[in-house]
């Protein structure tokens, strides 16, 4: 039996500068590219390893390179999901399996999910973590986005929110803890944060430590990020969090990605679709998946010096649909 034909590459990408959040600062970024050929059709995928949950570009890589006799013998998207758990290695196959799928179908990914015809999205624009005076200032050049997501990790939270408020008044804003605060810490800045226009706070405890959410009242919307991998995240969120932040390398790709935004929204979860760094590879999958959710965050490539030779189009911070020639 034949199968299909794997390759899988490493590919680095320069930041536009240098990117910080409360974990550390990076210049470029180690992304896993893989190719599914069926002769001369090629689907392909991208994925980042998730630090936090123990990956490494080499595992990733590893893993991918494993199911290679499973391919030979007719792995399917549907066999993955048993094959390989929720992770960046499942998330690159999985993407390119369903863009393999519509590429020899003839069709667009978004006809093979049974979803309608995508339309443009506003996606949120993510400050780097940086002083207030250097944050003012980045605001201001980026005041005409409607949405804007500023990275906490410091005493010096509130006077980042201020700054930005001030140079980009007319935003919605969203803060980024990254596991960075405490109970009392949230408690005591939701107000200020809710009276500046903060909407919402992602992961303001560390996954694993945050059962005391649960304990509160909640002044300020908390979204899971780090709490939330797949649709088996979901039971322990319960009266924990308002939202959840859907990545596709936490998932393992778009098909569980779908599943758990089903089972979030019967929850009465509201959705975010985020994204770690990226290229435009990895945002088109999940653009489908934003169609309607309430928060989106796929800013990856606005953030990179460079990008695929074909991207996606952003005009400021609208994102039109990814082209066939990308994926999907």
């Amino acid at each position: 039996m034949t199968g299909l034909s794997l390759y899988v590459t490493e590919n680095r990408f320069p930041v536009a500068g240098a990117f910080a959040l409360a974990r550390g600062a990076r210049s470029e970024i180690r992304v896993v590219t893989v190719e599914l050929r069926d002769g001369d059709v090629c689907g392909r995928g991208e994925s980042r390893p998730w630090v936090r949950g123990g990956e490494t570009v080499e595992n990733v890589v590893e893993a991918i390179q494993s199911i290679r006799p499973d391919l030979r013998h007719g792995l399917d998207r549907n066999a993955l999901q048993l094959r390989l758990p929720p992770g960046a290695a499942r998330n690159a196959l999985d993407c390119a399996f369903w863009d393999l799928e519509a590429k020899k179908k003839g069709v667009r990914a978004w006809q093979l999910a049974g979803l309608a015809p995508p339309v443009r999205l506003n996606t949120a624009y993510t400050l780097s973590l940086a002083a207030p005076d250097v944050l003012r200032k980045a605001a201001a050049r980026n005041a005409h986005r409607p949405l804007i997501k500023v990275q906490l990790g410091s005493e010096t939270d509130l006077a980042r929110i201020e700054a930005v408020r001030a140079a980009a008044p007319h935003s919605t804003l969203i803060a980024d803890a990254n596991g960075s605060c405490t109970i009392e810490r949230y408690l005591d800045l939701a107000p200020a944060f809710i009276r500046l226009g903060v909407v919402m706070v992602e992961q303001p405890l560390p996954a694993g430590a945050d059962h005391g959410l649960g304990e509160i009242e909640r002044p300020l919307p908390v979204c899971a990020d780090d709490s939330c991998r797949d649709r088996l995240s979901l039971e322990e969120l319960n009266g924990k969090y308002d939202a959840i932040n859907i990545k596709l390398d936490k998932t393992g790709g778009l098909t569980e990605a779908l599943e758990l935004k089903r089972e979030a929204l019967a929850a009465g979860f509201d959705i975010m679709v985020g994204c770690t760094l990226g290229t435009s590879l990895a945002m088109a999958p999940a653009f489908l998946l934003a169609q309607d959710a309430r928060y989106v965050d796929l800013d990856g490539p606005l953030l990179l010096a460079r990008d695929r030779d074909t991207p996606i189009h952003y005009e400021g911070s609208l994102m039109e649909p990814p082209p066939a020639s990308l994926w999907g």
